[in-house]
Order: structure tokens, then C-alpha cells, then sequence
């Protein structure tokens, strides 16, 4: 599916102060990023703290999201567990007028092994209506996605790219080496997109873009398009703000980053932590000459 190649934006949920759904920053923040160069949107997914909303919240925030992205753009529903079971009745209860596909993380806490993680994902590619995106991150997971058993997977005909947070550039030219016509292999690390793209990959799933659409879509524009000095420059520019995004936790410091461009408040819910005083100072500081 190549309208899902470029910048899609891993949407953050908006809270109010007294942590209930802020729907309408969160309209404010779906106009926001696609208006400002977004090529498609992520809803549900860990940056949107999927863990922690209500079942019942996830089907208002997903309905929401694509009544008012309205077509504009492909709209992707993060839908995944470490219980194949619970995804698949999952699927069978959502509504996927509108979705134009999902992003299902890799299985975690439970370890499985490499043949568990290939028919965990058969299975849901086999009972998913739409395509399948894969998604690799170890760092939460506790377990690697491995090219091969990434490969073998990108056989079946309902999986269409890998999301993959691994870091680990030699598994992404591995990945991209061997691979069907077609597939894509999305970043899943906004400081490798540029260099993911040099090498073959199809753009990126991004946290920085939430606050920084313009620039951080362009950045992949010109990657893509192959002027990798012109991208390479917007990539480093992001080098001081993106550690402080994750320091905290994800999306503590982006959820920052929206408060100064008056979006959404900076609120997360438990056991994520509001932000020390000093992580927003350095996040504004950092963010500034970024927003002039």
C-alpha cells in the first residue's frame, strides 16, 4: 500500500487535567498534523497510550478520528496484544469502515519464540479485513523481530510492511535486500529515518511529527525524493529535542512540545509521571528555534 509510504504520525491522546479524553484537542491535533504535511495517521498506537485508555474510550477516539479525517488521509488502528486470542476477538468486534489498515505490535513480556511471533502474526493476518502492519520494538517488547522471521512473514498476502524500532540498520538492509515488491519498511525511530530511507525504506511512524508535522514531513519529502543533504540537515536539527522525548517516557515530552504550540495540555495518566521541571525546561529550550 504505497499511500502509506512518507511521514504517518503516531497521534498522542489528549487528556484533560482531570485526565478524561480531551476530544477536542485532539481534532485540534488531527487538523493540525494534516494540515501540515502528514501523509497518514496512527490511532491507538503506544504513543497514544493505548495501555491505559478504557476500551470504550479507544472506540470514541477511533470513530472520532475518522469523522474528521473524513478521506483526507489513510487512517491506521493500532491493534495488537501479547495474547493472540484477545486480537482476534478484537477483530471481530471492530467497526473497519474507514481503516485502512493496522498496526499490530510484536508480542511482549511473554517472550515467545521466533516461530510464536510468525504464527501469532499469520493468525491475525489471516482474520484481519484489512492489511497488516508489523511492528518491531524491542525496547518494549523485550524481544527482537528477526529479518528472517520478518521475511517469511512478508510472504502472506494480507501483511504490507514492517514498522521496526530495532535501530539496528544492518537488520533493515536486510530486511529491504530480500523483500517482496511492495513491502514496506517503515522507521519506527525518528532519528534513523533519513538513513533507513538512504538505504531502501519507505519513510517513518513518528512521535516528533505530533508537534513538528511541517518540518519532520518534509525532512521525509526530501529523503525520499533523494536530496539527502537538505534531509540530512532537517534530521540533525531534531538531535537535541528527540532523547528528551523519551526520558521521561513517551509521550510525556511531546505532549510538552503540544502545550507550547497550543494543541493539548501536557498531561499522561498513571504510572506515567508528569514532567520534572526540569525536562520542560530543556524541552523549551530545545524546542524553540524548532517552532520559529
Amino acid at each position: 500500500m504505497q499511500a502509506l509510504r512518507g511521514t504517518g504520525v503516531a497521534l498522542v491522546t489528549p487528556f484533560t487535567s482531570d485526565l478524561s479524553v480531551d476530544i477536542e484537542a485532539f481534532g485540534r491535533l488531527i487538523d493540525f498534523t494534516l494540515d501540515n504535511g502528514a501523509d497518514y495517521l496512527i490511532v491507538n498506537g503506544t504513543t497514544g497510550e493505548s495501555v491505559t485508555t478504557t476500551p470504550e474510550e479507544r472506540t470514541q477516539l477511533l470513530a472520532f478520528a475518522k469523522e474528521r479525517i473524513a478521506g483526507r488521509k489513510p487512517l491506521v488502528y493500532g491493534l495488537g496484544s501479547n495474547d493472540t486470542r484477545s486480537v482476534l476477538e478484537k477483530i471481530q468486534k471492530i467497526d473497519f469502515t474507514g481503516i485502512d489498515a493496522i498496526l499490530s505490535v510484536c508480542p511482549y513480556y511473554n517472550k515467545p519464540s521466533q516461530e510464536g511471533v510468525f504464527l501469532h502474526y499469520t493468525a491475525i493476518a489471516d482474520a484481519s479485513p484489512v492489511p497488516v502492519l508489523l511492528y518491531n520494538v524491542p525496547g518494549r517488547t523485550g524481544i527482537n523481530m528477526t529479518a528472517a522471521t520478518t521475511l517469511r512473514l512478508a510472504q502472506h498476502p494480507n501483511i504490507i510492511g514492517t514498522k521496526d524500532a530495532c535501530g539496528n540498520l544492518e537488520q533493515y538492509m536486510a530486511i529491504i535486500e530480500e523483500k517482496p515488491e511492495g513491502f514496506l519498511v517503515i522507521s519506527g525511530d525518528d532519528m534513523t529515518t533519513v538513513p533507513l530511507i538512504s538505504v531502501g525504506g519507505d519513510g517513518i511512524i513518528s512521535v516528533l511529527a505530533n508537534a513538528f508535522p511541517e518540518r519532520f514531513s518534509r525532512m521525509t519529502r526530501l529523503a525520499l525524493e533523494g536530496n539527502f543533504k537538505e534531509a540530512g540537515a532537517l534530521q540533525r536539527s531534531f538531535g537535541k529535542i528527540n532523547p528528551l522525548m523519551y526520558e521521561e517516557a513517551n509521550p510525556v515530552g511531546v505532549k510538552l512540545v503540544l502545550e507550547q504550540v497550543g494543541i493539548c495540555g501536557p498531561y499522561v495518566r498513571l504510572p506515567l509521571a508528569p514532567a520534572s521541571a526540569s525536562l520542560k525546561q530543556r524541552v523549551l529550550d530545545a524546542a524553540t528555534p524548532l517552532l520559529s
